[in-house]
């Protein structure tokens, strides 16, 4: 165990065990992901890894990395999916290849209008960005983005027609105070209140531990687990087993070449969000395959 982690061990084991497992979703992917299979209602279940390119990059730059992708090869069966920044977003559209798909870093609570700065979902529909990320922690923490506000654009998001990847995830003193599933439920709960059970077929979750964001620590593959089965009990008691079962979580933070062909092996990480790595085209790649581990 990694040791700044060691101290919150006790109490993380025992928000997990106030939860039972037993449910019909927790059961199934104790099993693996074929008996998985036979509990699907939504969803296809495919890993599924995104590419978070933040607010970084020049048209020159960019360009190198998306030749960089399209000369190396992704041979697994995955959903692939990278967010550039809203400048490159048509540039990269140009030339990124298949099986590449294109998502937008945020978007505005609700239809364009006099809103500065802001982006609408059918503006990125518009122009064949079928995916955003909302909910992530430097937006939450720089921008100061509210449980309340995240739930509402992802709400907007979907009825739009959009796919999201919805972030949530706790701070390091928030995990050695034993909150870890205390702050990931909360988040959910906020996303939950504002969805239909059909809603959930278009949300992809990502738990992003705020510690191990660009950091180079990284959850170890057992802890990163435990964290993703308390995350689907929740949603089994408070949405449905369906959903839990079907629902994809990926893990973010800090994942990279070394590190995630052992967390893909975890029976409930069904993908990564990628920062970092995702801006080096080789790495990404050699993330993206890491798909053919995914038990």
């Amino acid at each position: 165990m990694n040791q700044f982690l060691a101290s919150s061990s006790s109490a993380f084991q025992a928000q997990i065990s106030t939860r039972s497992l037993a449910s019909p979703a927790s059961n199934a992917r104790s099993t693996g992901r074929s008996s998985r299979a036979k509990t699907i209602f939504m969803g296809t279940g495919k890993f599924i890894v995104g590419g978070n390119w933040k607010c970084t990059g020049t048209i020159d730059s960019v360009n190198k990395l998306v030749n960089d992708l399209n000369s190396n090869s992704i041979t697994a069966d995955v959903d692939v999916v990278v967010a550039p920044p809203f400048l490159h977003i048509g540039m990269v559209k140009d030339i990124l290849g298949a099986p590449y798909q294109l998502a937008a870093q945020n978007c505005w609570t609700g239809k364009g209008g006099a809103f500065t700065g802001e982006i609408s979902a059918e503006m990125l529909l518009d122009f064949g960005v079928n995916w955003v990320i909302e909910g992530h922690s430097e937006r939450r923490q720089l921008l100061k983005e509210s449980d309340k506000c995240v739930g509402t654009k992802v709400k907007y998001a979907v009825d739009s027609g959009l796919k999201v990847i919805a972030c949530i995830g706790e701070s390091l003193e928030q995990r050695e105070a034993g909150k870890t599933l205390e702050v990931c439920t909360t988040e959910l709960q906020a996303i939950k209140d504002n969805l239909s059970e059909e809603d959930w077929s278009k949300i992809v979750i990502a738990y992003e531990p705020i510690w191990a964001i660009g950091t180079g620590k990284v959850a170890t593959p057992e802890e990163a687990q435990e964290v993703h089965a308390g995350i689907r009990v929740w949603l089994s008691k408070n949405i449905s087993p369906a959903i839990a079962s079907s629902i994809r979580i990926q893990y973010g933070g800090s994942v990279n070449p070394g590190n995630c062909e052992a967390l893909a092996k975890q029976e409930d990480i069904d993908g990564f969000l990628v920062g970092g790595a995702s801006l080096k085209g080789a790495d990404f790649v050699t993330i993206c395959n890491a798909a053919q581990f995914s038990s």
